[in-house]
């Protein structure tokens, strides 16, 4: 049986008569009696199971008689990887590739690794394998490799639990889908207690034919009187199999140990190295929590001391402040009812302030819109310069084509005129050769011979001569051809062209609509101007009426210092104040008193000329010439 052969037929055709017939999931078996006929894939299945038992068995007395490691010459072992590769082919499903159709295992087998991962290391090591050129061969090579390391159930056991993955290669009714691919995995079991010992590199895998030599699986007469011996084998097989168990587990559980114990001491470091900057961050809090401590204990004197020192001043001050209230009670009153009209005064300033504010923003507020629209249209300006680019660059490169198409055009047009030049000259020669013959025909009465020899020679010339117009008839033809070719791709040319202008004019209409929108965004921004401007002077306004409510404000404090300062002076007398302290005239109608609130002089209304205007007064307030402080009218002792 060849290398493209599913399963073998002739098994079926030669078991059908023993057996009760399997109900799987082929299905197709036609009624339910033990005469019906039975489905061919269920005895294909069949007959791989037994053929599989057979020649695991055989394997396994053959090498336990053998008593040493196997080799890959040994022929019970040979045939067990050709039934083994018959029984991975069963229901595989047809690849096609580029050049034929192709079925081999190595797709399922390849599988293993991404569900098994210590089937990694023989699949790499297959792959690279230099003598291996067939996914066959690689298959062979791979069935090799784990049977010496004692998992092929393992591994087969893992693929055959994935049957939607297996899907993808076997048919539904394929061996490896049903029940007897799981048998076949248990049986795969007993082979664990084979020692072998293959060389995979330099055999010929990729050529090998896989023929089942049904010879070795014959009953002898010697095997029947040896069952003693192999129920004492099967006995110390049984022992070395539970041994090679046990120290399975055993090497699995001090693994594991051995990292529970590794991942134990890291912990253990970790929490002493913990435990030892905890201990540090605890002294470094003590000391900290002391110094915290002294350095308190000291705020608390330092604050007693200087509450005692703060308790005397007050005091004091408290008894100075009651002996000058009594002498500021008219100036206090005044200076309030001064002090309200000035609040008034800055609670209509702050007012219209806030106006101006919310006017401010609700300007930012509109340029910060017109700069967002404007940002978003010079976006889409320089997005449309760009298609314009590329659409100009797109006609230049069809125009280019174009002259390169109509020179092709002109090349092929001189071409055509050359043939048809060539062409008259040939039907010149015919002719001339017509009247060559008909002179020819003149002279067979004269001489037969000479008339036969040039006929000869004649015909040999019609005949080269036809055969050049034939071959110039065909060049014809074929330019012709390719004239109309080119005269096709020149019409699509033009088709395109004539495309490229319509999106050109389209382009020119959005031109226009851009230019209308630049002419839109030239006046937002005469109005973005003015807006600037308006905001600019209301800026103004408000920094000057800011400078005089400062001005106010100075003065202001320039009234409360004059205030503070009179306390714990005494005004002179009218009668004792005769004359002027700075003319030394004597006081009348015409030189009215005027008193200093701040050093307490008496001045002449012609000394104290200076005047300040103040925004509460509507008259302007006289000063002192020393003090600059203001002055207040009194009447002298003559007047009425």
């Amino acid at each position: 049986m060849g290398e493209g052969a599913s399963a073998p037929r002739w098994w079926g055709a030669a078991s059908r008569g023993g057996g009760r017939p399997r109900s799987g999931s082929a299905g197709a078996a036609v009624g339910s009696r033990w005469g019906a006929v039975k489905d061919p894939t269920a005895v294909e299945r069949a007959n791989l199971l037994n053929m599989a038992k057979l020649s695991i068995k055989g394997l396994i007395e053959s090498a336990l008689s053998f008593g040493r490691t196997l080799d890959s010459d040994y022929p019970p072992l040979q045939q067990f990887f050709v039934v083994m590769e018959h029984c991975l082919k069963h229901g595989l499903k047809v690849r096609k590739s580029f050049l034929s159709y192709n079925k081999t295992i190595w797709g399922p087998l390849e599988l293993v690794e991404k569900l098994y991962p210590e089937a990694e290391e023989i699949a790499a090591s297959v792959r690279d394998l230099p003598g291996l050129k067939t996914p066959l061969g690689r298959a062979r090579a791979w069935l090799r490799l784990a049977l010496m390391q004692k998992k092929m159930a393992d591994y087969l056991r893992c693929l055959i639990i994935q049957r939607d993955l297996l899907s993808e290669f076997y048919e539904y009714h394929a061996l490896m889908m049903e029940e007897e691919g799981a048998v076949i995995v248990g049986l795969l079991v007993g082979l664990n207690v084979i020692d072998a010992n293959l060389c995979v590199k330099g055999e010929d895998l990729d050529s090998q034919v896989g023929v089942i030599d049904f010879s070795m699986y014959l009953k002898n007469e010697d095997d029947i009187g040896s069952k003693e011996r192999n129920v004492q084998i099967a006995a110390i097989l049984d022992q070395k199999n539970y041994v090679e168990e046990l120290n399975r587990q055993l090497n699995s559980t001090v693994s594991s140990l051995h990292a529970r114990v590794d991942s134990l001491e890291k912990s253990n470091t970790k929490l002493i190295e913990e435990l030892a900057i905890a201990k540090n961050n605890i002294i470094k809090l003590q000391e900290e929590n002391h110094q915290l401590r002294s350095e308190n204990t000291l705020i608390l004197m330092k604050t007693q001391h200087h509450l005692e020192v703060t308790k005397v001043d007050v005091e004091a001050e408290l008894q100075t402040y009651r002996h000058s209230r009594q002498g500021l009670d008219e100036m206090y009153n005044e200076a309030r009812r001064q002090l309200r009209e000035e609040s008034q005064l800055r609670q209509d300033i702050e007012n219209e302030l806030m106006v101006q504010v919310s006017m401010k923003h609700e300007i930012e507020l509109a340029m910060k819109l017109l700069e967002k629209d404007i940002h978003e249209k010079q976006d889409t300006l320089i997005g449309l310069r760009q298609q314009l680019d590329e659409v100009k660059a797109i006609n230049i490169e069809m125009y280019q084509k174009l002259q390169v198409s109509d020179d092709a055009m002109k090349e092929k047009n001189e071409i055509v005129s050359r043939l048809e030049d060539k062409t008259n000259q040939i039907t010149a020669t015919m002719k001339q050769l017509e009247q060559r013959l008909q002179q020819a025909e003149k002279s067979q009465m004269e001489a037969e011979n000479e008339d036969k020899k040039f006929k000869q020679e004649c015909m040999s010339k019609s005949e080269n001569l036809q055969k050049e117009i034939s071959r110039k008839e065909k060049q014809l033809v074929q330019l012709e051809t390719d004239l109309k070719i080119e005269k096709e791709w020149r019409q699509t040319l033009e088709d395109d062209l004539q495309k490229e202008k319509e999106t050109l004019s389209h382009l020119r209409v959005e031109t226009q609509q851009i230019i209308c929108l630049k002419k839109e965004f030239l006046k937002l921004q005469d109005k973005n101007r003015q807006l600037k401007k308006i905001c600019h002077d209301q800026e103004e306004a408000l920094q000057e009426l800011a400078c005089k409510l400062s001005e106010s404000k100075l003065k202001i404090e320039d009234i409360k210092e004059a205030n503070k300062a009179l306390q714990g002076q005494v005004w002179l007398k009218d009668k004792e104040a005769t004359h002027c302290k700075l003319c030394e005239k004597e006081f009348s109608l015409s030189k009215r008193k005027h008193h200093c609130r701040n050093c307490g002089e008496i001045f002449c209304n012609t000394c104290s000329d200076n005047e300040l205007p103040l925004p509460s007064s509507p008259k302007p307030v006289r000063v002192c010439d020393s003090c600059h402080a203001f002055l207040i009218q009194r009447c002298s002792s003559n007047m009425p």
